[in-house]
């Protein structure tokens, strides 16, 4: 019953062939690379990581800053995940909001309604929300954090309106 399908298999089957040296077929252990080249993009990568360590860096402080003035404890803004749910009791938005950071395209328009919130808990304009927090964030943020800016309370609060000159609750030591 097989033979004639063995028969078609033979007839594409190509003769076994053995070679006299296998390593003429074997891959090199060494690449050509130039050391020099590889040097070269191992700094370019290093001094960009260097660069965005130090956003990073001035990040957290800037956050860090902006909770201790919002009364909730600075070390927050390096726990991830914790620290937008703190983000979320400043501005007074639920913590469910949390969850939409996590949904594609939706944590943009998400990222800009908390932005605006946090402007406006801080006593400043929606435009600042938009063009200071989301545009140009880092200038944004350190502006909240280490300029006059004061929180005046959470302004996504159900029924609440921030009042200017409101002084947040006094900080802890454990919330320094």
């Amino acid at each position: 019953m097989f033979a004639p399908l063995l028969a078609v298999a033979e007839e594409f089957t190509p003769e076994a062939t053995t070679y006299a040296d296998p390593s003429a077929y074997a891959t090199p252990l060494t690449t050509s690379a130039d050391p020099a080249a590889t040097g070269a993009a191992l700094a370019f990568l290093g001094f960009f990581w260097l660069i965005a360590m130090v956003f990073a860096i001035v990040g957290i402080v800037a956050m860090w800053k902006i909770f201790t003035k919002a009364g909730k404890p600075g070390w927050a803004a390096i726990v991830p995940i914790y620290n937008y749910i703190i983000l979320m009791e400043i501005i007074g938005r639920p913590t469910w909001w949390v969850v939409l950071f996590f949904v594609p395209l939706v944590q943009i328009i998400v990222m800009v309604i908390t932005a605006i919130d946090l402007a406006k808990s801080f006593g400043k304009s929606e435009v600042f929300g938009v063009v200071g927090l989301v545009l140009f964030s880092l200038i944004g943020y350190l502006m909240l954090g280490f300029g006059d800016a004061k929180y005046v309370g959470p302004a996504a609060a159900e029924g609440s309106t921030p009042q200017p000159g409101a002084t947040p609750p006094p900080a802890t030591a454990a919330q320094v």
